[in-house]
């Protein structure tokens, strides 16, 4: 079984930004029950994934996720996926051996910027970047299936 551990954290000020460059990323749910979601994906316009991935247990679920054409990519967004979209761009970052992926959402999710970055285990140590700001890797408001039924705008 293919597993994800991840942790993720806000960003603070904007010293990430000149790290590198952005993709735009579009994204949306087929399922997005918290015991198991099925998220459809572009990634700038030529790349598209189909992933599909199970509960989360502190860190770390089950993540299976397959490269799909990006017509129907987008097609499975425009006609099936769960409403809004997730609109980002996508910032790669390598720190200590590691790659941080930082986004910066869009739409309807703007002003949100959270890292996160794949370890081997929950209990990875890794350097922490000076642009890392708290922790909310068990926070589920975070989650992207939650940004779509709960988005950051209406937030308090």
């Amino acid at each position: 079984m293919a597993m994800e551990i991840e942790r993720k954290f806000l960003v603070k000020g904007d010293a990430w930004r000149a790290l590198a460059k952005a993709t735009t990323y579009r994204q949306g749910y087929l399922n997005s029950a918290k015991e198991r979601t099925v998220r459809v994906r572009t990634a700038g316009d030529k790349q598209a994934f189909l992933t599909i991935k199970g509960l989360t247990v502190g860190a770390t679920r089950a993540e299976y996720e397959y490269e799909i054409p990006f017509d129907e990519g987008k097609a499975m967004l425009d006609t099936l996926a769960e409403k809004p979209l997730i609109e980002k761009k996508r910032y790669k970052i390598h720190v200590g051996g590691l790659t941080w992926e930082v986004d910066e959402f869009l739409g309807d999710n703007a002003g949100l910027i959270v890292a996160e970055v794949e370890l081997k285990s929950e209990d990875q140590a890794f350097d922490r970047p000076s642009w890392l700001g708290e922790e909310v890797t068990g926070d589920p408001r975070y989650y992207n299936a939650n940004l779509i039924k709960r988005p950051f705008t209406q937030w308090q």
